[in-house]
């Protein structure tokens, strides 16, 4: 029997879970192409984190805004270190909480925790739609962020006479040296890549950042032009539009990597 994706070679930019996109992908039939774009390390100043973390436990928050759902896990993590882990968890359940998106909702599963509320749409956006029937003048507001600031949500907050506790549990750092990045610019090029998988928006970033040092922009547009583009949701897919390409692949809904595997499979 042939499956759907034999002697597709796809390239993947994953890095936290590739191993696990790369299994996917070989069960329909796929070569992957490991490129690892960014490794996600926890902050290295933990001071801040176990600061927030002690207030979480301490009941200091009247909202909880969890972006992804690696901070969760990062914050976990911390709180299993410090011997904290029993007290963050019994906090989590105490607090309202709004996810932007299903991967935070699974990190919260994760620690059997299932009543937070999920965002209109996974993006900044939505959580800020979300927020505007909020009461949130005096209120606390903890929220996560994803390897940088967050000005948009930290300035709807102010302006809503909320009090901000973000946290940065982790940072984003390039995995992949410049040369292998210019190495896959050059096989995209070349057309003996038929697709690529993009899971964050960060990888996108960091692809473009190599294309400029390297003088590749207008290879690097070449070579996705030939190439099934496809993004895990559409927020990474917006990122992509931002950079002139076309998306061939991104899941209506359900935005994890399982849904996105399948929809390749059909494509």
């Amino acid at each position: 029997m042939t499956l759907p994706l034999e002697g597709r070679t796809i390239a993947l930019a994953e890095g936290r879970q590739l191993e696990e996109l790369a299994a996917m992908l070989v069960h329909e039939g796929a070569t992957p192409l490991r490129c690892p774009l960014l490794s996600i390390l926890d902050n290295p100043d933990a001071g801040p984190v176990e600061v927030w973390l002690d207030e979480l436990i301490a009941d200091r928050f009247d909202l909880l805004i969890l972006m992804t759902g690696e901070a969760v896990r990062r914050v976990a993590a911390l709180s299993d270190r410090r011997g904290k882990r029993e007290a963050f968890v019994a906090a989590l359940g105490r607090v309202p909480k709004i996810t932007r998106g299903p991967k935070p909702v699974k990190a919260l599963r994760e620690l059997g925790i299932t009543d937070a509320r999920i965002a209109s749409a996974p993006t900044t956006a939505g959580v800020l739609v979300t927020l505007a029937s909020e009461p949130l003048a005096g209120k606390s507001v903890g929220y996560t962020l994803y390897g940088r600031e967050n000005p948009e949500l930290d300035r709807f907050l102010r302006d809503a006479g909320a009090t901000v506790r973000p946290v940065l549990s982790y940072v984003i750092a390039p995995a992949a040296d410049t040369e292998r990045v210019a190495g896959l610019i050059e096989q995209l090029d070349a057309g003996t890549i038929h697709g690529i998988v993009f899971t964050s928006s960060p990888q996108i970033d960091r692809l473009w950042e190599v294309a400029r040092e390297r003088g590749l922009e207008a290879t690097l547009l070449r070579g996705l032009a030939r190439t099934q583009v496809a993004a895990v949701g559409p927020l990474v897919a917006e990122s992509l539009h931002q950079h002139g390409v076309a998306v061939h692949v991104c899941p209506d809904q359900g935005w994890v990597m399982k849904n996105l595997v399948k929809q390749i499979a059909r494509t």
